[in-house]
């Protein structure tokens, strides 16, 4: 049965770092693992130091480890040409022009993510499915969708019997897949929710609101990872020293706040870039989590 981890918070706190050197860690563990970011402004593949793209790519030095990344704009494009190819065989061209221009808003935009998005979740193949994410806002209101969309296929076709993106005759074969997208969010025994923050006010807070919505959604399996601390043996240096003395304060006030698992990543002194790193990393991050 796969299981799911999920990456995700305030943007510049190492989400793609962490997701990426988790992937691997599992990888090497023998588990066959799909590595999905759903981030438009991520780095995947300069951590990985090859091309990513909608269809999934294995990893070159990395047996069992695969990539993937969900671009709104590819993923809108990909589903406009699936919709759309039926019509053309049997309408005018200026009758499909019409048509994919109505598909053309944000309503499409987001069902198209979120199809990829659930195509991702429905693989039995994979032993582990691990998401990096989003900035934490547009993530919940990816997590948001299932139960939305569900509930706006059950409105239409109880009216008009169309959605923002035509009949949803058209949809109601995958109303079964969104709702149990929902089971699978909420499934402890399944699903695990990493947040990364850094120790500082603005990613903590956001952090911890976050979370909070989360449980609004009964996901309530969460981690925390704090990354970017000040290693134990270099906090007498008198900069270090003085940066960790900010972070100590925001630590032990998250573990008040914080109902759950709490681990530390240390501040690195390169780049995570490449296989070699991300192994190392990797290392420290089961010390960190239980994996």
């Amino acid at each position: 049965m796969t299981k799911y981890l999920f990456f995700s918070g305030k943007g510049g706190v190492g989400k793609t770092s962490l997701s990426s050197s988790t992937a691997v860690l599992l990888a090497k563990r023998g588990n066959k693992t799909l590595l999905v970011t759903t981030d438009p402004a991520s780095n995947l593949g300069d951590v990985f130091e090859q091309e990513v793209g909608l269809d999934t790519r294995e990893v070159k030095g990395v047996p069992q480890l695969f990539i993937q990344e969900i671009n709104p704009d590819d993923a809108l494009q990909s589903y406009k040409n699936r919709a759309l190819a039926p019509l053309r065989a049997v309408f005018p061209e200026a009758v499909v022009r019409a048509t994919e221009e109505k598909m053309s808003g944000p309503c499409t935009e987001e069902v198209a993510t979120f199809d990829e998005f659930i195509a991702c979740m429905h693989q039995p193949d994979y032993d582990w499915v691990v998401f990096d994410t989003a900035p934490t806002g547009h993530t919940l209101r990816l997590l948001e969708l299932p139960s939305s969309w569900s509930l706006h296929i059950e409105q239409s076709a109880a009216g008009s019997g169309q959605t923002c993106i035509g009949s949803v005759d058209a949809l109601s074969a995958s109303k079964e897949q969104y709702d149990q997208a929902v089971r699978v969010l909420q499934d402890a025994s399944r699903t695990t929710f990493v947040f990364v923050t850094q120790p500082a006010r603005l990613s903590m807070d956001e952090m911890l609101r976050s979370s909070d919505e989360l449980r609004k959604l009964e996901i309530q399996h969460q981690v925390v990872i704090v990354n970017g601390v000040i290693p134990e043996d270099e906090r007498d240096h008198p900069y270090s020293g003085r940066r960790w003395r900010k972070q100590e304060p925001f630590l032990r006030e998250l573990a008040v706040r914080f109902d759950g698992p709490i681990g530390t990543m240390p501040l690195y002194a390169d780049e995570v870039k490449g296989i070699s790193m991300l192994e190392q990393v990797g290392r420290d991050l089961q010390d960190a989590i239980s994996l």
